[in-house]
């Protein structure tokens, strides 16, 4: 690890983050829930940037994000900040589309009507000034303009070293995207594969718009997305394009007819910005006194939109652990729990882009995968499978236990009172549901560490279970659909929470 600096701070903080993007945001909001002291360190001296607005800026977010920001009340806040009404969006595969009606949710049993139902788009630019609010609601310190230039970890405490300032933390987090300062400075491992193709998005004018084909169209050379004032364009050209390059209109217009094969002319380009298929993951999350949550963690291609949704994954996850850790009560091993349970989800969302690059081959291979994919996408099975990988509907955590609800996401209960169990999870604390209101559990859970909240009461919608522990960030830790006394929660309890 290097460093530099000609100043220090003799503060300790509890957590810096570096990065003040979606995921550096929400884990700051996570943390502050706790009242730890939390510094995040951004490199861009404002938030504003026209790849952040609508229509390039937009990310479909799916029913795992919905869920999250609906248990911290966010929900809502975001759908003001877009101006719109949460628009609900099936996703797609590869550019090929997953038609809603096709979905079958009957077998979806324990995700309750609510709320965060459905995925939906929002803007990049409306999440982080959401997030950000909220995070200075709660005491975070954002200062932009502060690049990370440097790490020291002393095994006790970081300095972290940006602007020839030092800032001393008991704990670091980079967050601080695919070109992670902090990934590179800590010497993570960071193995994967290269990229087979260059994607571009842009805002364009045509002069011949009628010389390219309206929607997706597959070419010899890669695909090409048209629609009205935007243009998406997969060059299988290896990755070549250098993305720290600008994107001249002459680029994009060569791109563009080696692709579609035409002499198109692009009369003017208002916008545009690419990627590649490049695709890495380190291979652990956490090295000494430094974690690494969302891009700095993982790097693909930005097919279906699942970048955002796996970073803010991250942070749901981490946020309370690293947070029980620093107040001292953790359970031991907790810590290590958040590279057990995401690094599966980081793998899964490698091979997901993966595999989406190989249905886009110019080759007779491509096309043959994409023949497949479609037939299946245009079933109820197939396009069901699709949304539940989409939406965030199959995420499974192995936690042990026998009950098909432990490891996934809480169901949303409504209880007689009219409040949900998202309400109950704002705080960020764990939950304890008591659908019978006996005794014993209530005892018990004034016993237990005071990170349980304890809730009785019947709800319209049970689903046949009597109790339910879940964990801060939303999943369920222990499940039971028979009478339950303190002994059958309390493994549980201990392994995630400790006990007084």
């Amino acid at each position: 690890m290097t460093s530099s600096s000609s100043s220090s701070s003799s503060c300790l903080h509890d957590v810096v983050i570096a990065g003040a993007g979606p995921v550096g945001l929400f884990l700051a909001c996570e943390l502050a829930l706790a009242k730890l002291d939390v510094l995040v360190l951004e490199r861009a001296e404002s938030p504003e940037a026209p790849l952040k607005a609508p229509p390039l800026g937009t990310r479909g977010l799916s029913i795992a994000t919905a869920e999250a920001l609906h248990r911290r009340g966010l929900l809502d806040e975001l759908s003001m900040a877009t101006g719109a009404p949460r628009q609900p969006r099936a996703g797609h595969f590869a550019g090929i589309a997953i038609d809603a009606a096709r979905i079958d949710r009957s077998g979806w049993k324990y995700h309750l009507p609510n709320p965060a139902s459905n995925p939906f788009a929002a803007d990049m630019g409306s999440v982080e000034s959401v997030l950000a609010a909220r995070a200075v609601a709660l005491g975070v310190d954002i200062r932009r303009g502060h690049a990370v230039t440097g790490i020291d970890d002393h095994g006790d405490e970081v300095a972290v070293h940006a602007n020839g300032l030092s800032f001393r933390a008991k704990w670091l987090v980079g967050c601080d995207g695919g070109r992670s300062a902090v990934r590179k400075l800590a010497d993570f491992e960071f193995p994967g594969t290269e990229p087979e193709f260059t994607a571009y998005s842009a805002l364009v004018d045509i002069a011949d718009p009628e010389k390219l084909r309206p929607g997706r169209n597959a070419t010899p050379a890669g695909f090409y997305m048209n629609e009205p004032g935007r243009l998406a364009i997969a060059d299988f050209d290896g990755g070549a394009f250098d993305r720290s390059e600008a994107i001249t209109p002459e680029h994009l217009q060569a791109v563009l007819r080696r692709v579609s094969g035409t002499d198109v002319t692009l009369s003017s380009v208002h916008l545009a910005t690419s990627f590649t298929d490049r695709a890495r993951l380190v291979t652990t999350y956490r090295k000494g006194r430094v974690l690494l949550a969302g891009d700095a963690a993982h790097i693909h291609s930005a097919l279906g939109g699942q970048g955002l949704n796996a970073g803010l994954g991250d942070a749901m996850n981490l946020g309370w652990k690293l947070a029980a850790t620093v107040r001292g009560n953790a359970p031991a091993g907790l810590l290590d729990t958040y590279h057990a349970e995401r690094h599966p989800v980081g793998e899964w969302l490698l091979d997901w882009t993966r595999a989406q690059a190989a249905v886009m081959r110019p080759d007779a291979h491509g096309r043959a995968l994409e023949g497949i994919v479609r037939g299946l996408a245009d079933t109820p099975g197939g396009a069901t499978w699709f949304a539940e990988q989409l939406w965030g509907v199959s995420l499974h955590y192995d936690l042990g236990g026998g009950h098909p609800l432990v490891g996934r996401s809480a169901p949303d209960v409504e209880f007689a009172d009219g409040s949900r169990l998202a309400f109950h999870l704002r705080a960020g604390a764990g939950v304890l549901v008591d659908f019978d209101g006996s005794q014993p559990l209530r005892q018990a859970i004034a016993d237990w560490s005071d990170s349980i909240r304890y809730v009785a009461g019947g709800a319209t919608n049970e689903l046949g279970l009597t109790a339910l522990l879940v964990r801060p960030d939303g999943f369920v830790a222990w499940a039971s659909d028979t009478a339950a006394a303190p002994g059958d929660v309390e493994p549980a309890a201990t392994r995630w929470f400790g006990l007084q």
